[in-house]
C-alpha cells in the first residue's frame, strides 16, 4: 500500500497562534472550527471523496456488510416496564432503524404501536430522546432528537388515542422530564434559545427548571428554580413515588458530585431547601417514606453505601448508614417489595443482592452468568419486576424475578444466528507502569494459536467515571468469526472500583489511563496474542482522546487506529458546547499546572512531522454536538500532514449524525463495515 496512492486534500495551514502562560502555541487549522464556512465544507467533501473511494475499494467491505446486516436482522426487545396499569417496552424488528414503544394491558394481551420513530424521518435520523408516563397512564411525554442532536424537542400523546396534544416544549438539553403526582404536567430543565446558526457549536450555560402544565403553552411553564449566579449549574429535577416532594440534583458538568436540594410539593409556595450544599460528593436519592430520605452516596465510601437522612433533623450528626462500603462498587440502589435491590460490580461484572429496609442482607439474585445485568425498575410494593442480562457471546437476555420466592424466569431470548459455544471468554489482570494491576477481557473463537499473528483490537474508555462491563455485540461477534481478538481492559478513569479509580485517571493523573491502555498492549504482545504488525485500537468520545495520545506517544505498539468522535484538542475543549462540563476530568488549560499535563498529552498538538503512525481511520459526524467535529477535523489534517509512511490516515464524516445517541441502524452497519474493511486491509487479515 504505497503513500502516493494517497493525495490527501489541501488543509491549508492559517498563522494563528495563542498563547497559554507565556507559552505561544500554533493553531493553523483554526478555520475547520466553523463547520457551516464554504472553505470547510469544501474541505469536509474533499476528505470524504478520498476516504470513500479507498474504502469502496476494499475487497471485504461488502461481505462485512452482508454479514453484519445478517446478524443484526434479529428481534430485540428492552426490559418492560409497567405504569398506570399497563405495560410498555420497546421492540425492533431486526434492521428497524430505530425501535419501536409499544403498549399491552397485561403481558398476555396483544400489544399494540405507542410511538414508532420510524415514521417521524425517512432516513431514521429522528430518534427518541426521552419518554416518561403520567401515573395514571394516560399520556406519555416523549423527547425527539434530530440528526443524533443533543438538543431534544418534546411532545405528549394521549396513550388511549395515540394522537399529540399541543404541547411543544423547545431548548431542552441534558433533562428527562418527572410528572406531579396530579396528572396535570410535569417539571423539566432547559437553557435559553440560542442562536440558530450555531446551536450546534455555542457553549451551554445557564440551565432552569420549570414546571409545564398541559395544554398551556412553553412560554407560560412556571419557572421553579434558577441560579443567574452559577452558570455551570445544570437541574435534574424528580418527584419522589409518594408525590410529596420534588428532588432536585444540582449537576455541574460532568463532575460526579452533586447538590441536593428538594421542594415541598404540598403547597407550590413552599421554598426550595437545601439539603446538601457543598460539591463534595455524590448523593443519588433512592427513595423515602414520609420525611427519611435515602440516598447512595461515596461520601468518605470510594466505592458507595447507602444512607438515611431525616430532613427534619438534616445535621450530618444525625445521618445515619444502611449498608456500609463493601470491596464491590456499589452501582445502583432501588426499592420493590420494600426491599432495597442493590447493584454492585465485582471486577468490572454485575452481582445483584437485596437487603431488608434495615440493611440486613437477604439474598444475592442468582444471575446466569459473569456479565452484565440491568433493570430490577418497579414500584416498591411490587413483588414482580424484570432485569436483562448480557455478556460478549450472549445476547441481551430478558428474565422475569419474583421478590419473594428470589426465582428468575426466563421472560425473553433473543434468536441470533450463531454459536456461543464457538466462543470463549477469560479476565486477565495485567501489571501497569506504576504497579497497579488493571483487569481485562479478551473473547476470541475458540481453538486459536498464541503465536502472536492474531488480529487483535484493543477497545477502552477510561474516564467520567464510566464502566466498561462486558456486553453483547454483533460488530464485535463479526470481528471474532473474521479471526479477531477483542480485548477489553477496565481502565483508571473508570468506575469499576470506585471514586478512587476515577480520580487516579483525571486532571495531573490522566497519563495513567494512556499507561494503562498501552500496558494492556504490551501484555497483549508479550503473551503472544499479537504482534505490534496485527494489533488495532479503538474507542469513542474520550475513548477516542485516549486513541489520539496513545497513537501519538507510542505510534510503534500499533498498527491500526480508529478514534471515533475524540476529544483531540485538549487546549479548546471547553470553548464548545457542553466541553467546560468536563473539567472536573481533565482540568482546564486556563490553569498553568493543568495546562502542562493537558499539552504534554493533547493529540492534536503531539503529532511530530516525519513520524510513521499507525493507519488510521479517524470518525466523526457533521452534528456532533456533544465533541464537535472540529476535534476530528484538525487532528485529521495535522495528522496528513506529519505522517510518513505507507499507511492511510483518513477521516469518514458523517451526516445527519451526532455523538451516536440515537443513531439509526442502516448508519451503523455502514460504519462498521467499513471501519472492519479498514482493518481487515491494513492488518493483512
Amino acid at each position: 500500500m504505497a503513500s502516493s496512492s494517497f493525495a490527501y486534500p489541501d488543509s491549508h495551514q492559517a498563522d494563528q497562534v495563542d498563547t497559554y502562560h507565556g507559552l505561544e502555541v500554533p493553531d493553523p487549522y483554526r478555520w475547520l472550527e466553523n463547520p457551516q464556512s464554504d472553505e470547510a465544507q469544501q474541505w469536509i467533501e474533499a476528505q470524504n471523496r478520498v476516504t470513500f473511494s479507498f474504502l469502496e475499494g476494499l475487497k471485504g467491505r461488502d461481505r462485512i456488510n452482508q454479514r453484519l446486516t445478517q446478524l443484526w436482522n434479529y428481534e430485540r426487545y428492552s426490559i418492560p416496564f409497567k405504569e398506570g396499569g399497563q405495560y410498555f417496552y420497546f421492540k425492533n424488528d431486526g434492521l428497524q432503524n430505530q425501535s419501536v414503544l409499544y403498549t399491552q394491558p397485561s403481558l398476555e394481551a396483544e400489544a399494540r404501536v405507542l410511538l414508532d420513530p420510524n415514521s417521524l424521518s425517512e432516513d431514521g435520523t429522528v430518534a427518541l430522546g426521552g419518554l416518561a408516563v403520567s401515573e395514571d397512564g394516560k399520556h406519555l411525554a416523549y423527547g425527539l432528537s434530530t440528526a443524533g442532536s443533543d438538543w431534544v424537542e418534546w411532545r405528549v400523546r394521549s396513550i388511549d388515542s395515540g394522537v399529540d396534544l399541543t404541547d411543544h416544549l423547545k431548548w431542552v438539553k441534558f433533562s428527562g422530564v418527572s410528572w406531579s403526582h396530579d396528572h396535570q404536567g410535569f417539571f423539566y430543565s432547559r437553557y435559553d434559545e440560542p442562536d440558530e446558526t450555531t446551536k450546534l457549536e455555542s457553549v451551554n450555560y445557564y440551565q432552569k427548571l420549570f414546571y409545564h402544565r398541559l395544554g398551556t403553552a412553553q412560554a407560560e411553564d412556571v419557572l421553579i428554580y434558577e441560579r443567574p449566579d452559577e452558570k455551570e449549574w445544570g437541574f435534574d429535577g424528580g418527584v419522589t413515588e409518594d408525590g410529596r416532594y420534588l428532588i432536585i440534583s444540582i449537576w455541574r458538568g460532568t463532575d460526579p458530585r452533586n447538590l441536593l436540594f428538594y421542594k415541598d410539593l404540598s403547597s407550590p409556595n413552599n421554598p426550595v431547601i437545601e439539603l446538601i450544599w457543598k460539591f463534595e460528593a455524590e448523593f443519588s436519592f433512592v427513595d423515602n417514606e414520609g420525611s427519611l430520605f435515602w440516598f447512595r452516596t461515596d461520601l468518605e465510601a470510594p466505592k458507595g453505601r447507602l444512607i438515611a437522612i431525616d430532613i427534619t433533623q438534616p445535621e450530618r450528626e444525625n445521618w445515619r448508614e444502611i449498608i456500609p462500603e463493601t470491596d464491590e462498587t456499589m452501582q445502583e440502589v432501588g426499592i420493590l417489595n420494600h426491599q432495597f435491590v442493590v447493584d454492585y460490580l465485582k471486577d468490572a461484572y454485575t452481582t445483584i443482592r437485596i437487603f431488608d429496609l434495615q440493611g440486613q442482607l437477604i439474598r444475592d439474585v442468582e444471575l446466569p452468568g459473569i456479565g452484565s445485568a440491568g433493570g430490577f425498575d418497579g414500584r416498591r410494593e411490587d413483588t414482580e419486576t424484570f432485569y436483562s442480562f448480557t455478556s460478549f457471546t450472549v445476547p441481551n437476555t430478558i428474565y422475569r424475578y419474583d421478590m419473594t420466592t428470589g426465582e428468575s424466569t426466563l421472560f425473553r431470548q433473543p434468536q441470533v444466528d450463531f454459536n456461543p459455544d464457538d466462543y470463549t471468554t477469560s479476565q486477565v489482570f495485567y501489571t501497569s507502569k506504576d504497579g497497579t494491576r488493571v483487569p481485562m477481557f479478551i473473547t476470541h473463537k475458540q481453538g486459536i494459536e498464541l503465536d502472536g499473528s492474531n488480529p487483535t483490537l484493543l477497545y477502552g474508555y477510561g474516564g467520567f467515571s464510566i464502566s466498561l462491563t462486558p456486553a453483547f455485540s454483533v460488530s464485535n461477534l463479526v470481528w471474532m468469526e473474521m479471526g479477531g481478538i477483542y480485548a477489553m481492559p477496565n481502565l483508571r478513569g473508570g468506575g469499576e472500583y470506585g471514586e478512587d479509580w476515577h480520580l487516579a485517571g483525571t486532571k495531573l493523573n490522566k497519563q495513567n489511563v494512556f499507561d494503562d491502555f498501552i500496558a494492556a498492549a504490551e501484555w497483549l504482545v508479550e503473551n503472544q496474542y499479537t504482534s505490534p504488525q496485527k494489533l488495532a485500537i479503538a474507542g469513542g468520545s474520550n475513548g477516542g482522546l485516549l486513541v489520539g495520545a496513545c497513537m501519538t506517544q507510542r505510534p510503534d505498539l500499533f498498527a491500526a487506529a480508529l478514534p471515533a468522535v475524540g476529544v483531540m484538542d485538549m487546549l479548546r475543549f471547553n470553548q464548545f458546547t457542553i466541553g467546560w462540563g468536563w473539567e472536573s476530568d481533565y482540568g482546564s488549560p486556563q490553569d498553568p499546572e493543568e495546562f502542562k499535563a493537558l499539552y504534554a498529552y493533547s493529540p492534536l498538538h503531539n503529532l511530530k512531522p516525519g513520524t510513521a503512525y499507525p493507519a488510521t481511520l479517524i470518525t466523526t459526524a457533521d452534528h456532533d454536538d456533544r465533541v464537535v467535529p472540529a476535534h476530528s477535523f484538525k487532528f485529521a489534517a495535522a495528522l496528513q500532514a506529519a505522517h510518513q509512511g505507507d499507511a492511510p490516515v483518513l477521516i469518514r464524516i458523517e451526516t445527519k449524525a451526532g455523538h451516536g445517541a440515537g443513531k439509526p441502524t442502516s448508519k451503523m452497519i455502514e460504519e462498521v463495515a467499513d471501519k472492519w474493511a479498514f482493518l481487515e486491509a491494513v492488518l493483512e487479515m
